[in-house]
């Protein structure tokens, strides 16, 4: 038994004990006020805002001065120069125009009847002159202190896909006219199916169309039409279709039939694009003038004096002058033996020579009465090998088609447009994605 007191060891191991709790509890105390003055220091510095240097409120940018727009239209005898000199340019600084925006654009190119647009400072002086070369493009010509800066410009191109169908009863270019075309319509559509329909001998009464085109529009106005995308034409029961297709990396855009051959032939049906066949290809006709029966070995298109008559076909130039009887007369030579002849000319096209390279569709001359002639018309001919060929039922092979590899997008490209003229109606009731 113990009687409650305790000897000197234990009393001192009881004190040092109670000394060490003591020490710890002093020491976790001073940690913890360690903690929380970097906790407050840390806040301090987390909310308590650098001091920032005072300066001045940054300076708006100037607005643009604004200009007055002067719309001026070139009288005849004016030229540039007298605008300018009227609108307060110097001498000298009509001279500095001229040849700081030259490189640019020739304004001595701009004649009477041509609008500018003149822009006026507050003070009256003219600081920027604009002038449409195009729908879409325009000259702009900025003073800059004592210099002018010329740049071409470009008004963004909204274009919209439009479709026609209809009957021919009295010709092409009224039935278009009458669904609200214009005539150049009508007349890319002859051009499409002119490698195979004379459109003036050959279309009939009830004949119909349809086409998918383009239609181009600058800030909401009206700016011609695009591309044809896909056509129709059912002549005297015969479907003839072209859709619009540019093979990848080729730039060489050109239309085809659905299987994907060219539309384009060899030769084309008529060396002029409107006109009435006044006398046909024949062995046995009486001639005008001589009053005997002769041959006649063309096709002779009545038209107004002056009227294009273009190759209608890739050539060189034989010879283009005077033949007698034929009077001015174009002798073109075309590969695999096949030479054109166009007589009675008025004139001669622009460059139109001996060994002169022409394109199909180039005017090569003009329709006129000269040599033996009743009245203004061109005699057409064509060759093989030396012998004549008709023109009016002539067969000629078409151009390449496209390339195998090809073909897959081409399919995969027109589907829609297929379709559509297989329904016009289906845009109605359809949203087709073009």
């Amino acid at each position: 038994m113990t009687d409650g007191r305790q000897g000197p060891k234990g009393g001192r191991k009881k004190r040092q004990a109670a000394l060490l709790v003591v020490c710890g509890l002093a020491a976790l105390a001073a940690l913890a006020a360690l903690v929380i003055l970097g906790v407050e220091w840390l806040r301090g510095r987390r909310h308590t805002p650098a001091p920032v240097m005072a300066s001045a409120p940054e300076a708006p940018a100037p607005a643009a001065p604004l200009l007055t727009e002067r719309k001026i239209t070139l009288r005849p005898g004016d030229n540039i120069g007298d605008v300018l000199s009227r609108h307060g340019f110097s001498p000298t600084e009509v001279n500095a125009l001229w040849e700081e925006t030259r490189p640019v654009y020739d304004l001595r190119r701009i004649n009477a009847g041509q609008e500018l647009r003149l822009y006026a400072a507050a003070d009256g002086r003219i600081d920027r002159l604009e002038y449409d070369f195009s729908e879409t493009g325009y000259l702009s010509v900025d003073r800059r202190d004592a210099r002018f800066m010329a740049v071409f410009k470009q008004r963004p191109v909204e274009v919209r896909v439009h479709q026609i169908f209809g009957s021919i009863e009295e010709s092409l270019i009224l039935s278009f006219n009458e669904l609200g075309e214009a005539d150049p319509l009508a007349l890319a559509f002859a051009e499409l199916f002119g490698w195979d329909v004379d459109f003036y001998t050959e279309l009939q009464p009830g004949d119909t169309f349809k086409v998918i085109f383009e239609k181009r529009y600058v800030e909401g106005r009206f700016a011609g039409d695009g591309n044809i995308l896909a056509a129709e034409l059912v002549n005297e029961g015969k479907v003839h279709r072209a859709f619009y297709f540019e093979p990848p990396n080729t730039k060489k855009p050109g239309f085809y039939n659905e299987a994907g051959a060219s539309l384009e032939k060899e030769f084309r049906r008529s060396p002029i694009k409107w006109a009435r066949v006044t006398s046909r290809f024949s062995s046995h006709r009486m001639h005008p003038i001589r009053r005997v029966y002769t041959a006649h070995y063309g096709v002779d298109y009545a038209a107004p004096v002056g009227t294009p008559i273009q190759a209608t076909a890739d050539g060189v130039v034989v010879s283009a002058g005077w033949n007698g009887a034929a009077g001015r007369m174009v002798r073109l030579r075309h590969k695999n033996n096949y030479e054109t002849m166009y007589l009675h000319l008025s004139g001669f096209g622009p460059g139109v020579r001996a060994r002169a390279r022409v394109k199909g569709g180039d005017v090569i001359g003009y329709v006129g009465s000269t040599g033996e002639s009743t009245g203004p018309h061109v005699d057409y001919r064509i060759l093989r090998g030396g012998g004549y060929l008709n023109p009016l039922s002539a067969k000629f092979a078409p151009v390449e088609p496209l390339k195998p590899e090809f073909i897959e997008g081409y399919k995969k490209s027109i589907e829609n447009y297929r379709l559509l003229l297989d329904d016009p109606l289906m845009l109605i009731r359809n949203a087709l994605i073009f």
